[in-house]
């Protein structure tokens, strides 16, 4: 009989949780700077960070990446957890720092981003639905700005703003396909402009990446005044701040910008704060709770998403280009499932074993491991995160291919066993964090356009070269025109796959990478070049998990994963 296993919401929801403040005193926040939600919540004030921590230490800063993942996700965010609590348990001053996560993914197809089994963060429940409200304020960011340019257009458009040349877009923070295109502006004069509009999920808004790599208020105001939100019928850009929207959208924002303080299951710190997308944005949690958990730390636990052609080299050129954070070293989380996937297996086979699969795969996980070690230069260790349905044979195989080319390798259970299943694998990273840092980046960031999306596919995906259609191109010289060619670029791409097709798995070569389009985020800081057919606003699936989450009489969330 098949061994019963409780859901990861039956395990959180049986978590003996301490009051937040005791956290928050374990890392040594003064009660000033705490603000309560409740009693396992809180939000630390963000003047803590520039008044009293500014003159401590780093920590040292783990980041945990990923191979090329199934559609269900590896397991990072509870590796993550895992891992940190692990170094906790071995006596290492350790936070984890994490992205919050969106209700897209929660009612669509792959779940939360609380970790899972004994490796979570908790209450879960609140995390994976409204938590703070951070989400919506972002949102309403988002729209503020909208309304604004919309009503600044109705007033009598001053600045001459092209209604066909409109690039700010609503946001809202669901899958809901019906929202990709509308037209809005009807029924007459007093009900505004008519025109083409549409929806992203808030987690790809400009608004979401701004936030997270603002260093305090005054910079994310400056950021958002930067923002562009449409051009003039000279062609010219015109920006938040030419709407006057900065402080407004600001304000709307100022309790948001607070880290968000919980806690894993076994007690140890945790800031969850920020969450931008990695295959539509840069993929990492806010600067702000990053800077904030190095300073009260010896060791920092941090994820980017999906794989390390996404979050990893984003987290590296983007995050760390503008905060100056250096990574001390690299976990790149594999699953056999994902290697047998990577292998030419079907998703509905993965619980089977298939040793021949699982050897065609190895080499995804090889490519990522060369991105960190050889590109970037950073010390890693591959984490076999264990999953029930894997096989004796299955891990030795892969153990043994990693051992066998010389990469560091260890297996998790942390999904299982909490701290206990993690500490091989903290005990490779300590020795691995042990050295000093000599990171370097992809691309030297006053390359040209082309130079540094070509630097990215060629170095990161394994491209021949890069393709621009007629649109792509133009948008480039237009930029380098306006004086934006010298900043970093977050490319969105599948993440599936090392290439811009996701059906293409593995460790393809002979490709390249083709870039339809690319627009401004200058408020943030960075390109976006588009690839594939990546949309800013997902659909919900066939089956979406929303039709199994359920409430009964005493407020109790079931099927929540």
């Amino acid at each position: 009989m098949a061994e019963k296993y409780l859901t990861d919401i039956e395990i959180a929801q049986s978590a003996d949780m301490k009051v937040i403040n005791e956290i928050a005193e374990k890392i040594g926040i003064p009660d000033k700077y705490v603000e309560n939600y409740g009693k396992h919540k809180a939000k630390i004030d963000y003047r803590y960070l520039n008044n009293e921590l500014k003159n401590n230490n780093d920590a040292k800063v783990i980041l945990v990446t990923a191979i090329n993942p199934t559609p269900a996700g590896e397991g990072k965010t509870t590796t993550t957890i895992g891992v940190a609590d692990a170094l906790s348990a071995l006596g290492k001053k350790t936070v984890v720092a994490l992205r919050e996560p969106s209700l897209g993914p929660v009612f669509g197809i792959k779940g939360g981003a609380a970790g899972g089994g004994y490796a979570q963060v908790v209450p879960m429940e609140d995390i994976n639905l409204h938590f703070t409200g951070d989400l919506h304020a972002i949102g309403a960011a988002n729209n503020l700005l909208a309304a604004m340019l919309d009503n600044h257009i109705h007033q009598g458009n001053k600045l001459d703003i092209d209604v066909r040349k409109i690039t700010w877009r609503r946001a809202v923070d669901m899958n809901d396909r019906q929202l990709r295109h509308i037209v809005n502006g009807m029924g007459g004069k007093a009900n505004g402009v008519p025109r083409e509009d549409g929806f992203d999920i808030t987690v790809a808004s400009e608004i979401m990446a701004v936030f997270c790599l603002s260093s305090d208020i005054i910079d994310l105001k400056e950021r958002i005044a930067r923002i562009i939100v449409a051009y003039n019928r000279s062609g010219e850009p015109v920006t938040a701040g030419d709407l006057n929207a900065q402080g407004a959208v600001a304000a709307l924002l100022k309790d948001a910008l607070k880290p968000n303080l919980v806690q894993t299951l076994e007690g140890t710190p945790a800031f969850v704060h920020g969450g931008p997308f990695a295959n539509i944005a840069h993929g990492c949690n806010s600067v702000m709770a990053t800077k904030m958990a190095s300073k009260m730390a010896d060791y920092v636990v941090t994820e980017a998403g999906f794989g390390a052609d996404l979050g990893a080299e984003k987290f590296l050129d983007i995050k760390c280009r503008m905060s100056g954070i250096k990574p001390s070293a690299v976990i790149i989380v594999a699953t056999i499932r994902a290697l047998k996937y990577n292998g030419g297996v079907a998703k509905a086979n993965l619980n089977e074993e298939n040793l021949e699969a699982l050897e065609k795969g190895i080499p995804n996980l090889l490519k990522h491991v060369e991105n960190i070690t050889k590109v970037f230069k950073l010390p890693a260790v591959v984490a076999i995160n264990k999953f029930p349905t894997d096989s004796e044979r299955e891990l030795k195989l892969v153990e043994d291919k990693c051992r066998e080319l010389g990469v560091n390798v260890a297996l998790s259970d942390v999904w299982a066993h909490g701290s206990e299943g993690g500490k091989k694998l903290a005990n490779e990273v300590l020795k691995l964090t042990e050295n000093e840092s000599h990171m370097e980046f992809a691309y030297d960031v006053n390359l040209s356009i082309k130079e540094k999306i070509n630097a990215i596919a060629t170095k990161i995906y394994g491209a021949d070269g890069v393709e621009y259609s007629s649109k792509a191109a133009k948008e480039i010289a237009n930029l380098e025109k306006l004086g934006f060619g010298n900043l970093p670029i977050c490319v969105a791409k599948n993440q599936y796959s090392l290439t811009d097709d996701p059906k293409k798995l593995g460790r393809p070569t002979g490709f390249k990478v083709t870039v339809r389009d690319i627009t401004p985020s200058i408020g943030a800081g960075f390109l976006v070049a588009l690839t594939g057919n990546i949309m800013k606003m997902p659909g919900l699936p066939k089956v979406p998990a929303a039709e199994k989450i359920d409430v009964d009489e005493n407020g109790v969330i079931k099927g929540l994963f």
